[in-house]
């Protein structure tokens, strides 16, 4: 079993410069968690840090997840600074629309590296300080609603493929981790009002939940706290997504 007693848990969140992993930081730091931030961009990190305003509960590492060091850099920067490990969230991933004949060779290995690749790899490196700390740990993968119901409008077969493979990472990696005291769960969010839509008519994308609108990163946070938290919860995929899923208003 997971246990944190009186002691603060420490956090890893890649791709949390911006967007659902800063929200995600900031829920962690407002709880009283240490967070060790991770994205591409040592400017847009730096600055993203500075604004969450816990310097001394706060760390982190610039690099991608596609490259196995970062992952590992992540764990050690965790251990050096706080202490030890308790929560890796895999929110870091790429995603965009391509008719499903124009997507490139280059750009399907792109989203499998970067999206089911990076999440592996990361996940081994929390996984290897993890079992060594012998306390137990969570992780929380972040996909897709797109996973289990795609939209003929919206074709993106190459993004959806690569974080299918991080759901069936999920539910495998429950099961062989548990043994350990390791909870692996996800978060799949429908249409969330992120950067990533960048000038889009976000809302207009409203209508696809029984909710009628579209989600907002403090929604997808406040899922992400509950899986790190749910200590009989594991190899769940947690759909926030506004009835997406389940049908139409």
């Amino acid at each position: 079993m997971t246990t944190f007693s009186t002691r603060p848990r420490t956090v890893l969140i890649t791709g949390s410069s911006s967007g659902i992993g800063l929200d995600v930081a900031r829920a962690f730091l407002a709880d009283g968690a240490n967070v060790v931030l991770n994205g591409r961009d040592a400017d847009r990190l730096s600055k993203a840090a500075a604004g969450l305003g816990h310097p001394e509960r706060t760390a982190w590492v610039t690099g991608t997840i596609a490259d196995r060091g970062t992952g590992e850099a992540l764990v050690r920067t965790a251990l050096d600074r706080f202490g030890g490990i308790d929560v890796l969230v895999n929110n870091a991933g790429t995603f965009a629309p391509r008719p499903f004949t124009q997507v490139t060779e280059e750009e399907l290995d792109g989203f499998l590296t970067n999206n089911l690749k990076g999440t592996y790899l990361t996940t081994q490196a929390f996984v290897r300080a993890a079992r060594g700390q012998g306390r137990g740990a969570a992780v929380v993968n972040v996909g897709t609603v797109l996973v289990e119901h795609g939209l003929a409008g919206y074709p993106a077969s190459a993004p959806v493929v690569s974080k299918a493979g991080v759901h069936g990472l999920t539910v495998s990696l429950a099961a062989e981790l548990a043994a350990d005291g390791i909870r692996v769960n996800m978060v799949a969010p429908g249409i969330i009002r992120t950067p990533l839509h960048e000038s889009a008519d976000v809302d207009a994308f409203g209508g696809l939940a029984l909710l009628n609108r579209v989600g907002e990163v403090s929604e997808i946070s406040q899922a992400v706290l509950y899986l790190a938290d749910a200590q009989f919860t594991t190899g769940h995929v947690l759909r926030v997504d506004g009835g997406h899923v389940t049908g139409r208003s």
